[in-house]
Parts: structure tokens; C-alpha cells; sequence
């Protein structure tokens, strides 16, 4: 808005009052303050990234030198029941150099045997201590096994090797008493072996093992036995033709008004159709058929 500026004339007319003349004032400036932003968050901080190990790969296969890593054993052995499921073994070692060693993998040398590891790479100061804990699943295996495990190190590598024995089941002393009682059990109920105290004998042996290991201690136990009863059939001279078909009926469904057991699962028995499977396998390689077949 134009301010106006009135000023006083100084000539005056007779008998009239003096006239004012108004004038417009000078502009005025104003002056609008900046506008301040409001709720501008802070600049975020400086991120510094830590720095990240990068392991030294040079000695990648190659054998880990002498007086880096000074272990307990490299080779351990131990003994295992039969119905053991799995055996456990610890491997102590000390880093004896001047400098730190860094693990960089362990790898077993089957699916079966698992090793209980710190997250890798696995730095040892020099002078500090480590184990590695290694479990071997013994599901029907038998006999002597021999495992090894690879550590690769950025020093190098070795190998921890592993011997297991499995041992042979113990089978409870049976008196001849103890015998003629179960023959009349069994007489009476064929599935009677895979009940009460004969699950000792003649299940549990079985459980997770095929083939010639489950033959060894579900069949042979009353096939193979030096006090084999006279009505129990010598499977290695039956008088008729076999084959796989044949000893899959008759592991599966025995033989009704005999000894001779139902050893399908289906049926009573302790069994499974593949572990049933894998013992026909067995026994159409193991004894071959001696009878001719029947003339077509």
C-alpha cells in the first residue's frame, strides 16, 4: 500500500482555510525471513565395513608339515556291540607353531560319519587347543569298518582315520530245558520267536541290516546252528528249484503248520519288504538253486 504524506501549503486565501496537499510516501522493503525445513533427519553415520578374512589357499593339497598341529592320535580304533547305533570318537590337537592356523574344512569320507564343528574357517591361536567330535551311524553294518576325515588347513592337509569293530551278538546260553520249551512254543505259535524274551535271539539282531548281514543274524541263527532242529529245513539242500520268488514267499509268509515263521511285517513278523527283498537277493546269489527246473 502507497503511504500518503500530507503537507501544509503555505499561501493563504483570504478567509479560507489553509489547503493540505497529500503526497505518496516512499515504498517500504519487506523482507520475508527464509523458510527453515522441519523433521529433516540427521545424515546417517560412516559405516565401516571390518576387514574380511581371505584365507591363504596356496598350500591347498599339500601335506600339513610337521610342528603346526600336534594331535592325540591319528588313528583311533574301538569296538562296538551289535546293536551299537553309532560310535563316537574325539580327536585332540594343539597348535605347536608360532602362528595362528586356520581350519578350513573337514570333510568325512562317507554320508555315515558327521563331524561336530565350530563354524568355519576356524581360527587356532598359536598355542591354544581344539578337538573335532565324529559320530559314525553303525545302522546295519557289520564287521570291521575303516573311515577316514580330510582337515584342510591353510597350512595343509591330513587325515584322521577311524576303525570300528563291530562285534558279533551276543546270543543268550540255551540249555537243552530252554530249547525243548521253545520248540513247543514255537509249535504251538510259529511267530512265537518274535515274542518275550526271544526278541533277544531273534529281532532285535535284525534291526537296519539287508542282505547277508541280516542272513546272518535273523536266518542263520536256526539255518546255520550247531544244534539245528531236524525239522528246520538245511537250506543248502532243498530238493526243489529256487530262485529270488521263491525265497521272497517264503521269507515273507513262512510256512503254516511248521517252525518256519511269517517274518513280513505284515504278517507279525520283524521285517520290512525292502530288508525282506534284499535277503532273497542274498540267498538266490549265496545258494544257488541245485534242483533242475521243471520241465516245461
Amino acid at each position: 500500500m502507497v503511504g500518503l504524506l500530507v503537507i501544509a501549503c503555505t499561501h493563504k486565501s483570504a478567509g479560507a482555510p489553509p489547503a493540505t496537499v497529500v503526497a505518496p510516501a516512499a515504498p517500504t522493503h519487506v523482507v520475508t525471513p527464509p523458510i527453515q525445513p522441519t523433521n529433516v533427519p540427521p545424515p546417517p553415520p560412516a559405516v565401516i565395513t571390518p576387514a574380511v578374512y581371505v584365507p591363504d589357499m596356496t598350500h591347498t593339497g599339500e601335506p600339513l608339515p610337521s610342528g603346526i598341529l600336534a594331535w592325540d592320535q591319528l588313528l583311533k580304533s574301538l569296538d562296538a556291540a551289535a546293536d551299537q547305533a553309532a560310535a563316537q570318537f574325539d580327536f585332540s590337537f594343539t597348535n605347536v607353531s608360532s602362528g595362528r592356523v586356520v581350519i578350513l574344512s573337514v570333510h568325512p569320507s562317507c554320508g555315515c560319519t558327521t563331524a561336530q564343528l565350530p563354524p568355519m574357517p576356524w581360527m587356532i591361536e598359536a598355542g591354544t587347543n581344539g578337538h573335532i567330535g565324529l559320530t559314525v551311524n553303525l545302522a546295519g553294518k557289520t564287521g570291521t569298518l575303516f573311515k577316514t576325515v580330510n582337515v584342510g588347513t591353510d597350512k595343509g592337509n591330513l587325515t584322521l582315520s577311524l576303525r570300528i569293530t563291530i562285534l558279533p551278538p551276543v546270543m543268550p546260553v540255551m540249555t537243552d530245558v530252554d530249547r525243548a520249551r521253545a520248540l513247543e512254543a514255537a509249535k504251538a505259535d510259529r511267530q512265537a520267536v518274535f515274542k518275550g524274551d526271544c526278541i533277544t535271539c531273534h529281532v532285535k539282531p535284525g534291526v537296519g541290516k539287508y542282505g547277508k548281514a541280516l542272513y546272518d543274524v535273523s536266518c542263520a541263527i536256526c539255518h546255520e546252528s550247531e544244534h539245528r532242529a531236524t525239522m528246520v529245513t538245511d537250506l543248502h539242500n532243498i530238493k526243489t528249484p529256487t530262485n529270488e520268488d521263491f525265497w521272497r514267499t517264503w521269507i515273507m509268509h513262512g510256512k503254516p503248520g511248521s517252525l518256519m515263521p511269517a517274518f513280513s511285517s505284515a504278517e507279525g513278523g520283524p521285517l520290512n519288504d525292502v530288508q525282506i527283498a534284499s535277503l532273497a537277493a542274498y540267498l538266490n546269489a549265496a545258494i544257488p538253486s541245485k534242483a533242475p527246473p521243471p520241465p516245461q
